[in-house]
């Protein structure tokens, strides 16, 4: 006999999709360029605050949104070759590619903000480095670009086997945010743990609703610092047309 559970929060299922839209839409923007090379950098800014919230949240979040419980140890690393591993949220591989992805994001858009092009696209805080660094942190840029491409093609790639050869739908749990199995494989869950206290309850919610406030709080100014910082960092006018270029942050 089979069982719904609740395993993905909503704060994690809209940042899972914001993130895999954002990416999407820097790949256009900056294959593309021209005038949308001004919104490469600012949804660059955007994921930068999706990735302070994502964070933040997993220390804070619910259950299986937490590093703590899915880092990929040695240990559940072993677990899981040996068949021994249990568990709902992320397996020790799949939490080996969410840690690998929010790195290596993490990189690229850290070196994103400093990177130029010499030609229409300067980043947000390009004027706090020289020149000589930006240069490099431009071509680190692009070098990591090709690494996201290769670890999102291997993500979607396990999808498709786990719906292949598994029979485990990933893509609706990260939807509805339940999932199916086995009855006897269910535990309690913060999420699910029934409880006739009812001031316990509405104390449990108001305390995951003023953490959710407090990443959303923190991320957004993070995401709003830069982009504003970035008006007075703006390169200075010249008489070069590749400084006639830059954008107007």
């Amino acid at each position: 006999m089979s069982v719904s559970i609740q395993v993905w929060d909503l704060p994690l299922r809209i940042f899972h999709w914001l993130l895999a839209l954002s990416v999407i839409s820097e790949v256009v923007t900056g294959e593309i360029g021209g005038n949308l090379i001004d919104w490469h950098g600012r949804i660059g800014v955007l994921i930068l605050g999706l990735l302070v919230f994502r964070i933040i949240w997993g220390f804070v979040g619910t259950k299986h949104s937490r590093f703590i419980n899915f880092f990929p140890t040695p240990a559940r690393i072993g677990a899981y070759f040996k068949g021994q591993w249990q568990g709902h949220g992320h397996n020790p591989l799949g939490a080996l590619s969410v840690i690998a992805l929010l790195g290596v994001l993490g990189t690229l858009v850290g070196t994103g903000l400093f990177s130029n092009d010499d030609i229409a696209f300067y980043g947000p805080l390009f004027n706090l480095v020289d020149k000589s660094v930006s240069d490099k942190l431009s071509g680190l840029h692009a070098l990591i670009f090709n690494l996201l491409a290769g670890l999102v093609i291997l993500h979607i790639a396990a999808i498709v086997f786990y719906v292949r050869v598994k029979k485990h739908n990933l893509v609706v749990p990260m939807l509805t945010g339940k999932k199916v199995v086995p009855k006897e494989q269910t535990v309690p869950t913060e999420q699910s743990v029934p409880t006739t206290d009812h001031a316990s309850s509405v104390l449990n919610v108001g305390i995951g609703i003023r953490r959710l406030l407090v990443a959303l709080t923190i991320s957004g100014v993070v995401a709003w610092g830069v982009e504003s910082e970035a008006k007075y960092l703006a390169p200075a006018p010249s008489s070069s047309a590749s400084v006639a270029a830059k954008p107007n942050w």
